[in-house]
């Protein structure tokens, strides 16, 4: 049953990274580094901070980095713990492609999955009350982020899958500690003044 599962993952994964042309490559590549997301977060602060002032902020940007701590020892954990080789490291690689400036060893599952579901699913929770259309594009965006990972040939559909449910998951628990954080912070702000 496992066998059949990986083999299926390896021909999906093969359907997906051939859907690429030399033309798009730079797109990906591109989509695939982590300094590309950073417009977009610079976005989201000033939306939170516009709607939330600035503990609002403060939490949220506490929260976030506690998330991301977490979702990137959890993602390191399964794959030291699974060993499951990447794409790129398998023979078969020579019938996709591979562009990404490197491979590492395990893949199991994406970070990039986890973490990018986990901010869409935060954030979206956090702005939702104030853009609606908030989650869309969230989501779109993190679609998009692990669609070059199979892209660039470093993941196979199985690993983001994985890390995208994890990532939703981690999303929504990390939103009710920033919600608890915020009735916190704001009560005690209110019982002071």
């Amino acid at each position: 049953m496992l066998e059949q599962l990986q083999e299926l993952d390896r021909e999906l994964f093969l359907f997906l990274n051939n859907l690429g042309t030399k033309e798009w490559d730079w797109f990906w590549v591109m989509i695939t580094e982590k300094e590309v997301s950073y417009p977009l977060y610079l976005i989201l602060l000033i939306l939170i901070y516009k709607k939330i002032k600035l503990r609002g902020l403060v939490i949220t940007m506490l929260v976030v980095a506690l998330m991301i701590t977490f979702t990137d020892q959890l993602a390191n954990f399964f794959k030291d713990s699974f060993e499951r080789l990447r794409p790129c490291n398998e023979a078969f690689i020579e019938y996709g492609r591979y562009l990404a400036k490197r491979c590492g060893k395990y893949g199991y599952f994406s970070g990039h999955a986890i973490s990018s579901f986990a901010v869409a699913t935060l954030i979206s929770s956090v702005l939702k009350p104030y853009y609606k259309n908030v989650f869309y594009w969230m989501f779109a965006w993190a679609i998009l982020v692990t669609y070059s990972r199979i892209y660039v040939g470093v993941h196979y559909p199985g690993d983001i899958i994985t890390g995208a449910l994890m990532g939703i998951v981690t999303g929504f628990l990390f939103f009710k500690f920033h919600h608890y954080l915020m009735g916190k912070f704001n009560n005690d702000f209110k019982q002071k003044s």
